[in-house]
């Protein structure tokens, strides 16, 4: 079937409106125009889109779906219009990235940096989510790109390798435990925690193998910021768990020691997540093959 993009404008408007004579107004048109118009879509959608009522109109469950596709489909065209206009303007494309804290306190900076200087006209658009809400976004249209930690469930998207990291243990400079090379995740679980989100990836590890332990962890104190948890851990509010090249960056400044968790699940592996390689944009495309691991 073939629809009339008007029409489905006009659809749109009266489903959020729940009236006839709002949406005729919001589309300066005669209220039988807009009647007609859906009239005609229930003829082509072959079943009732719109309940009417004394208060105005409820949708149909036929009408429900009509609205979630119209939707998709009002935002892929105005994707379009955009980036066709910024290649006319000059500009190259546009990616929107969602990202989980790791990647963005590492990596992504430096990646975006040398991918910028080849293709200088791209424009980004980088929000900081939590794992399940970067899946949600790239499932939604929100996001062209999402980078999650492996152990996030990728909800049917594709996903690719991005990056290695490792977690390791953060303690105050002159903690009993600041003299180890390495620990066991069973002994940490000793000590009281600062932690992060609720949704994090790290946080959802660290539950996941603490239960497997039969222990739980002892949060004093959750946070999102890795900064603040590393202030937090300097004043000696408890332990955290951060990747190891975040906590370099704060051992001299908040006199923090990094000891290795002696666990094959503290080497994780981050992953680029996006809806269908071959149908994403060529510059989509491009970033992907920049991005990802080389032979992964």
């Amino acid at each position: 079937m073939r629809y009339d993009l008007t029409s489905l404008e006009l659809f749109i408007t009266v489903a959020q409106e729940r009236n006839l004579t709002r949406a005729a107004r919001i589309q300066h048109l005669a209220v039988s125009a807009v009647s007609k118009r859906i009239t005609e879509l229930e003829s082509q959608v072959g079943s009732p889109l719109l309940v009417r009522n004394a208060r105005g109109v409820e949708l149909t469950p036929a009408g429900q779906s009509m609205l979630f596709y119209a939707r998709q489909l009002k935002q892929t065209v105005e994707q379009l219009d955009n980036e066709l206009g910024e290649y006319a303007s000059g500009v190259k494309g546009h990616v929107r990235i969602h990202a989980i804290t790791s990647a963005l306190s590492q990596f992504l900076p430096d990646d975006v940096g040398r991918f910028v200087a080849l293709y200088p006209q791209i424009k980004f658009d980088i929000e900081e989510r939590v794992g399940s809400a970067v899946i949600r976004a790239v499932a939604d249209g929100r996001a062209d790109l999402g980078i999650i930690a492996m152990q996030t469930a990728s909800q049917g998207l594709e996903t690719l390798p991005y990056r290695h990291d490792e977690l390791a243990l953060v303690v105050p400079a002159g903690h009993v435990l600041s003299s180890r090379k390495s620990i066991k995740f069973r002994e940490v679980l000793e000590h009281e925690f600062v932690g992060p989100h609720l949704e994090s990836s790290v946080h959802a590890l660290l539950t996941s193998e603490a239960e497997k332990l039969g222990m739980t962890i002892k949060l004093r104190i959750r946070i999102s910021s890795f900064d603040c948890m590393c202030r937090m851990v300097s004043s000696g509010l408890g332990l955290a768990v951060l990747p190891r090249s975040v906590v370099n960056q704060y051992t001299r400044s908040h006199k923090l020691k990094a000891v290795t968790l002696d666990e094959p699940w503290a080497k994780r592996s981050l992953l680029l997540a996006f809806k269908k390689y071959d149908a994403a944009t060529p510059t989509l495309k491009t970033l992907i093959d920049h991005l990802r691991l080389p032979n992964e």
